[in-house]
């Protein structure tokens, strides 16, 4: 009889919540088209009142501009000229000056040079803020603005005023050109180290860096000993081509997942069978121009325990943005989920923490090699038991310091940038401009690729 009741009042007063219901709606829509009403009685005053006769579609797009950037710093609504650009700049070619930007506090912040670039070239650094663009101040500008203030004809000049940590600001001078992106580059160091950069996630990346990695194998003649994946000053770009760049290494295991404010909308991406490196060490290197799609790279891999991960913390985008096309008027791009990592984590704002931290340097000598002090060096030293006397070593002229190619013969250019040759005509495309001794980073990333396949070797002796 209890039960009866009980049911009995619920049925009676299903009604009733279907009624406030109705009503929080009705009160929702009323709120909704008050602030709309709003919108329009603003939008007639500057029509009618302004100081000079505005234009509506100025003031339409002005108004979802300020919708837009309001939400977060990567919303933001496209033109059609925009739109089409980011079309271009996606497949791999753009023009401009090469500077990936955001905008803080108003100001429009660096996060990475492309290579190879204007921007670069005049040593425009990531975290540089650019406080007025040909003399004018661009404080309060939208991101979109500052960076159509940026873009201009090729061939045409620029002045940049930048900020850069406590100096005072100061001019660059640069010339706008047609940036083609080559987003993959690669290099063998010492000989039997695997080296590939990465630029940005184009549509080219995967085919690119599947590339790379056949010619790093075929010139290494199967001794490679590991790879360095360099994502340094790597702002992002395609979702899908951050997902087969991870593949690449992986052999199984969750890659990415992506979460929005729908649970409908949840997407969990997978590696397939199929390791390109077989395994072998790698080593990622980081830094804070590295964004998006790198951290996808770098947190599938670092949860997996695949690759070291070396440098310093990355830049902590964790936001997934769609491009929404608006026919006949451009699009809008919106942040639509976030990313998390193969652990669950997410990367907003804290980055990924590198297993390694290596501030980027300048290597010094601190004195001169020939006067460094060693047993030998003592008055009186005892002669080694096989044969070898302190005066053999002195006046021993063998370099200690050149490297060995992978056949074990001394090799002086194994440092060296590789540098195209009439028998290979594409290497210019491929090669990378670094010197080992000029990256103080790379450099660790390569020591310990080399530490690695040493120890590996000692226990694969000691078990023999």
């Amino acid at each position: 009889m209890f039960k009866i009741r009980i049911f009995f009042l619920a049925f009676l007063l299903s009604p009733v919540f279907s009624l406030i219901a109705i009503a929080q709606q009705k009160n929702n829509n009323d709120t909704t088209y008050q602030q709309l009403n709003l919108f329009g009685d603003v939008f007639e005053k500057i029509r009618a009142q302004y100081v000079e006769e505005p234009g509506d579609d100025k003031l339409v797009q002005a108004a979802i501009d300020g919708m837009l950037s309001s939400l977060d710093p990567h919303s933001s609504y496209l033109t059609e000229k925009d739109y089409k650009d980011m079309q271009i700049q996606t497949r791999g070619e753009f023009g401009g000056l090469g500077i990936e930007v955001s905008m803080e506090n108003g100001i429009v912040k660096v996060i990475s040079p492309i290579d190879d670039t204007p921007a670069a070239r005049a040593g425009v650094q990531p975290g540089d803020l650019i406080i007025s663009i040909n003399k004018e101040d661009i404080y309060g500008l939208t991101l979109k603005d500052a960076v159509e203030k940026l873009r201009g004809p090729v061939d045409s000049k620029v002045t940049l005023t930048i900020k850069r940590g406590d100096q005072d600001p100061f001019d660059l001078n640069l010339v706008r050109a047609s940036i083609k992106i080559q987003s993959v580059r690669s290099n063998i160091y010492n000989g039997d180290i695997g080296y590939v950069r990465l630029t940005s996630f184009t549509e080219q990346s995967t085919p690119g860096l599947t590339s790379a990695l056949k010619k790093i194998q075929d010139d290494t003649k199967g001794k490679l000993k590991g790879l360095v994946l360099d994502l340094r000053n790597n702002p992002g770009g395609l979702l899908d081509q951050a997902i087969s760049v991870s593949d690449t290494f992986l052999d199984k295991g969750e890659i990415v997942s992506t979460r929005g404010r729908d649970p409908q909308q949840s997407d969990r991406y997978n590696a397939k069978a199929g390791d390109l490196l077989n395994g072998l060490p790698l080593v990622v290197l980081i830094n804070d121009g590295s964004a998006s799609a790198s951290e996808i790279v770098a947190g599938a891999l670092q949860d997996h325990q695949r690759a070291v991960i070396m440098g310093t913390k990355s830049f902590g985008k964790g936001s997934v943005q769609n491009i929404i096309p608006i026919p006949g008027h451009g699009a809008i791009r919106l942040t639509t989920q976030r990313y998390y990592t193969p652990s669950g984590r997410s990367i907003q704002l804290t980055g990924i923490e590198p297993d390694i931290k290596v501030e980027q340097a300048r290597i010094e000598s601190l004195g001169d090699p020939n006067k460094e002090r060693h047993e030998a060096s003592l008055r009186g030293a005892l002669n080694n038991p096989n044969g070898l006397t302190p005066e053999a070593l002195k006046n021993s002229t063998t370099p200690k310091t050149e490297p060995i190619d992978a056949a074990g013969k001394t090799n002086p250019d194994a440092l060296k940038t590789a540098v195209p040759s009439d028998k290979n005509p594409k290497a210019s495309s491929s090669s990378t401009e670094i010197k080992l001794e000029d990256d103080y980073q790379l450099m660790r990333a390569v020591d310990l690729l080399e530490g690695l396949n040493l120890f590996q070797n000692k226990l694969a002796n000691k078990s023999n």
